[in-house]
């Protein structure tokens, strides 16, 4: 699963979520693409989970891109623990992704089979998220 090899700090603050992505908001590498249609924080196991769908359902043909990588450290302090004592362990790593940052892009493959693709993967997915062709680039709202 993806991680990074290192970081700087082991633990980060939460941050905030809010606004438009402002890059990553088009396709750039393939033909097709997943665009989030929400903001949130997708984990290594989700984007995993939905590479390998996208891999399985275009049975290893084509070529995939992922547009995010999870860098961020999330901690959780064990049950029945009571408050202070400082911040929890490393739990897992999440990307953090802004409304209209594409996810997934993929080449090399047929529009209808990239579509089914990108759907079965948008069920792995904790967001609402939309099919988007190279031409078609951001939404205007």
């Amino acid at each position: 699963m993806l991680q990074p090899k290192r970081v700087r700090y082991r633990r980060a603050h939460r941050g905030h979520r809010r606004g438009k992505a402002l890059v990553g908001n088009a396709v750039a590498f393939g033909e097709f693409g997943l665009q989030a249609q929400e903001s949130c924080w997708i984990t290594n196991r989700q984007i995993e989970s939905a590479r390998r769908a996208i891999v399985h359902s275009v049975k290893r043909g084509g070529k995939v891109w992922i547009r995010v990588f999870p860098d961020k450290p999330v901690t959780s302090k064990p049950a029945e623990t009571r408050m202070g004592s400082g911040k929890g362990s490393l739990d897992h790593w999440v990307a953090v992704v802004k409304r209209g940052r594409i996810i997934f892009e993929i080449s090399g493959v047929r529009e209808d089979v990239a579509r089914e693709a990108m759907r079965l993967a948008s069920h792995k997915l904790p967001i609402e998220t939309r099919f988007v062709g190279r031409e078609s680039l951001t939404e205007a709202s």
